[in-house]
């Protein structure tokens, strides 16, 4: 947003809201609002958090909260004055800054605010708590259009630096994209197998050079252009040919005379590590256009000791690898996505230990538990068993040697006068981190990223101590392990009694989409030999489950007697239906597996410029019960009892398929499946016409539904010919023609049963009308709304099958499915076919356990279930998916919806106040399990 729409919209702003300012009412709009249109957060609602619980002695709420930059906003009505003290409930005269430092006391320390912003919608109050003896900022809503900017911080993430970094690492991603296709043109065979393994060798040299030289590895910056740029194109095959040759020998095994016949190349180090110990790679002839794209774009014009090895690896394996490439656009996970993981999993209490380390006022003892946290640090190992090109490793050993660099100012408080070695001074090595990954160029990749971290994380330690040491050659070697993880015994890898913590991104590779090869970032469907992976881990009974499933299952075998502890993404349907059971009860009744955390389904980011929406669970698992288990739901922490298979704070039951109902009459089956490649239906079009010129057809002529027709007011027609006579039908060509097509259809089926129903060609495959009014069931339907629409039905009108049936049912029937209360039923033990519901008659409904209210509470919801039919009447023009909108949904509908609510919670006994949807799961997971053993 430019300076001057930015003033324009400060403007506007303050004329909103001069003269406004409702506590409870306004707060939220208003900084939205702020965020959006003064400061340019261009999705405001997912950068702040509102009601945000922290526990004092009751449970209380933070009114505002920014988990990047750390900001605590306190919000007060325009009425209130920010100088003076306010009643709390618990008796306290606290003036509103010291009520969000009660707050932020009772935060753990990873989450404690850096600014506390107190504000009346009429002054803004800025405290920074690095000082905080300071004065306080102090901005009018009068004065917003000229000092905007001392707002800046709420949305300057300060991480500038990291943003920085990830910009330099993409367009280092864009330049290693265009030297590859330039040297893939230069190959005699670039489909060879030994020349696609070349040039990605060649490639991952190429980028190490840059960044040495560029990072002072080599001695001194431009070392690797410097030499290069003596060659004309003709020589530069065998002049990097050499250089690699010298990189890869000791100096005291050089030959002699190196140094007289090309002084240039005498002075490159040796580098170790094995990265230029082949000399079988495929190096092809240069191009003008080749030389001076790596000499002036990649070498002169570009500083690669900036990028981001978290991220950079990953672009940098997903540019140069065949599959992705074909796709398009860079992928990698973001490193907040990765602290998501890591972050509960260790890092959060190893923050908190440092912190608790730093209290420590006599500096002997200081010292000594600094040198001990520092052991601890170089103790832990890591291990990510589908590491793909190393961003889970590579942060975590970032973050760690961050922790280490605190400690070491703590251990050395006079740097200059204890400087040693680095050997002597730094304990945490890459030699700590472990991976598995099944592509050849990713472990080379992820190799690569840990050497560039480990060179980054030197210099820094290197300025605690204005130190000169050497990164090269290089002495720490990394353990990352090509194979296929789920093969291979872990045991092979890291024996499990030295492994302290499993992470990672395990391939989201399902049961019906196309498939990828790396193990370490893939989305798609399973090949013939990942579902005999699959089989080798769950036998015949994991048919259901996707691939991801394979790691959580060997790493709780792995685990076993051990106190190690394992954290996972996976895509959330792992969680979900039949999934959920296939996986979870096992692991957590039989092997008495514990979820100490989890995030629910969130949407998943992988930078990928064309990456489809993936939405995922993080799942921090072991058998080692932790006091405090932590459920995160859109950011929202929650410290809970218990974690479910189904990621909710429950017991531990699960929801099996089951062929009838478990405490009611009412049935519900799938509509009728065509199964006629579109030949029986009819558009609205073609229906008028058949109508018109064969009149005696129209009693054949049936409104057909599937379940976007019933949501979006789609007019679709069928033949239903059930009834129909054979001779009568000879008469009319356009529907025998049809029936013919029906036929050879499912004659060409590959399934037996689909070809034996050739043989009635003018039926549906599964012929299910109903023979009275039913309630209609979408079975997809969005995730954005509150409500699935659900809705009465003629019994003329044949649903598909993609829409339940619930014949017969009552307005007392309808009342409780359309409630909140199943609703939330249904979103916990629903699939999800990406962020729509996916329901289930097997598992949601069979299972689901109604309530047993009174006659006058049944009553009562027939009445509030009509007036939610009586409000949809009031707007006939308006579709399902219209009313159902959030963004729209008519008021005397939500009222309607809202009373319904309220009268269902009071059938099952709730107390309509202070009950949220964890409650209800909660209480219809316990109903469910006493109904369930009663019945059983």
């Amino acid at each position: 947003m430019d300076i001057t729409t930015q003033k324009r919209n400060a403007r506007k702003f303050i004329e909103n809201w001069q003269n406004r300012g409702h506590e409870k009412q306004d707060s939220q709009s208003f900084w939205l609002q702020l965020l959006r249109d003064v400061l340019g957060v261009e999705e405001p609602e997912q950068f702040i958090k509102f009601e945000k619980k922290v526990q004092l002695s009751h449970e209380s709420f933070i009114d505002g909260y920014i988990d990047q930059t750390h900001v605590m906003i306190e919000q007060k009505g325009s009425n209130k004055d920010l100088d003076k003290p306010i009643r709390q409930s618990s008796g306290e005269l606290l003036t509103p800054f010291q009520q969000a430092q009660r707050y932020a006391n009772n935060l753990p320390y990873s989450e404690r605010p850096r600014w506390i912003v107190t504000c009346n919608f009429i002054e803004f109050r800025v405290y920074d708590m690095e000082h905080p003896n300071s004065e306080p900022v102090r901005i009018e809503l009068k004065d917003l259009s000229k000092d905007y900017y001392q707002l800046e911080f709420l949305v300057d993430k300060s991480n500038e630096h990291l943003e920085k970094e990830k910009q330099v690492s993409l367009n280092a991603g864009e330049l290693v994209g265009r030297i590859y296709d330039e040297l893939l043109k230069q190959y005699k065979d670039p489909n060879n197998e030994h020349s696609q393994k070349s040039i990605n060798q060649l490639c991952v040299r190429i980028v190490f050079c840059l960044y040495a030289e560029d990072a002072g590895i080599f001695g001194k910056r431009n070392m690797f252009h410097d030499y290069l740029e003596q060659f004309d194109v003709r020589q530069m095959r065998q002049a990097l040919i050499k250089l690699f040759k010298v990189l890869d020998t000791k100096e005291d095994d050089r030959d002699p005379y190196l140094a007289d016949d090309d002084p240039k190349l005498a002075e490159f180090p040796y580098v170790n590590g094995g990265m230029f110990s082949n000399e079988d790679i495929e190096i092809p002839s240069f191009t003008d256009e080749l030389r001076s794209l790596l000499l002036s774009k990649a070498s002169d014009e570009f500083d690669w000791s900036e990028i981001s090895p978290t991220i950079f690896g990953a672009v940098f394996e997903s540019t140069l690898n065949p599959e992705t490439r074909r796709q398009g656009g860079m992928h990698y996970t973001s490193v907040e996505n990765i602290h998501k993981v890591i972050d509960p999993l260790f890092l959060n209490d190893l923050k908190n230990e440092l912190n608790e380390i730093k209290k420590t006022k006599q500096l002997a003892t200081l010292k000594k538990k600094a040198r001990e946290f520092q052991e601890k640090l170089a103790n832990l190992t890591f291990f990510d068993p589908a590491c793909g090109s190393g961003n889970f490793l590579t942060e975590t050993y970032l973050q760690l040697r961050k922790l280490e660099n605190e400690a070491i100012k703590l251990i050395y408080p006079n740097p200059s006068l204890d400087v040693g070695q680095a050997k002597d001074i730094i304990k945490v090595s890459i030699q700590q981190f472990y991976g598995i990954e099944i592509n050849d160029f990713a472990v080379s990749v992820a190799k690569t990223a840990l050497w560039i971290a480990e060179s980054q994380m030197l210099e820094e330690t290197k300025d605690i101590f204005y130190a000169d040491w050497d990164f090269l050659p290089l002495k720490t070697y990394t353990h990352i392990h090509e194979g296929n993880a789920v093969r291979l015994d872990w045991n092979n890898i890291l024996p499990n009694y030295v492994c302290h913590y499993i992470m990672g991104n395990p391939p989201f590779i399902a049961n019906n989409a196309r498939s990828k090869k790396s193990q370490g970032s893939s989305f798609g469907s399973m090949t013939a030999e990942q579902k005999e992976d699959r089989k080798s881990i769950f036998g015949t009974k994991g048919n259901v489950l996707d691939y991801v499933a394979c790691w959580f299952s060997k790493a709780a075998n792995y685990m076993k007697g051990t106190k190690i502890e394992t954290a996972f993404v996976s895509t959330n349907s792992i969680v979900q239906g039949q999934q959920a059971v296939a996986l979870w009860e096992p692991l957590i009744n039989k092997d008495k597996i514990v979820i100490n955390f989890a995030f629910q389904s969130f949407k998943w980011s992988s930078e990928a410029s064309t990456s489809g929406t993936v939405y995922v669970v993080i799942i921090g698992f072991s058998y080692y019960n932790r006091k405090i288990k932590l459920l995160f739901n859109n950011d929202q922490k929650e410290i809970v009892k218990n974690i479910n298979g189904y990621l909710n704070d429950g017991p531990n039951v699960f929801i099996k398929a089951r062929r009838k109902p478990l405490n009611t009459i009412l049935t519900m089956k799938r509509g009728s499946q065509p199964t006629d490649n579109g030949n029986l239906i009819l558009s609205e079009k073609e229906a008028q016409f058949l109508r018109s010129k064969y009149p005696a057809l129209t009693v054949y002529i049936r409104r057909f539904m599937m379940g976007n027709d019933f949501i979006n007011g789609k007019k679709r027609y069928c033949l239903w010919l059930k009834d129909a006579n054979p001779s009568l039908l000879r008469k009319y060509p356009e529907v025998i023609n049809r029936v013919k097509k029906v036929k050879e259809f499912r004659l060409n089926s590959s399934k037996a049963a689909t070809r034996k129903k050739a043989e009635t060609p003018y039926l549906f495959d599964e012929v299910k009308d109903c023979k009275s009014n039913f309630i209609a069931f979408p079975i997809v339907s969005s995730g954005n709304r509150r409500y699935i629409p659900i809705g009465y039905l003629n019994k003329n009108v044949i649903a598909g099958n993609k829409l339940f049936e619930a014949e017969g049912a009552t307005l007392y029937d309808f009342g409780v499915l359309t409630s909140n209360m199943h609703m939330a039923w249904t979103r916990e033990t629903c699939s999800w076919y990406g962020p729509s519901y996916s329901y289930s008659n097997t598992i949601v409904f069979n299972n689901f356990p109604w309530p047993t209210p009174t006659n006058k509470q049944k009553v009562r919801i027939e009445k509030t279930a009509q007036a939610i039919l009586d409000a949809r009447a009031l707007y006939p023009n308006n579709s399902l998916a219209d009313l159902y909108d959030p963004l729209t949904m008519p008021k005397e509908l939500l009222k309607a919806h809202q009373d319904n609510d309220r009268a269902v919670m009071e059938a099952y006994g709730l107390p309509i106040k202070g009950t949220t949807e964890s409650d209800a799961i909660v209480y219809l997971f316990k109903l469910y399990e006493k109904l369930n053993n009663r019945y059983k």
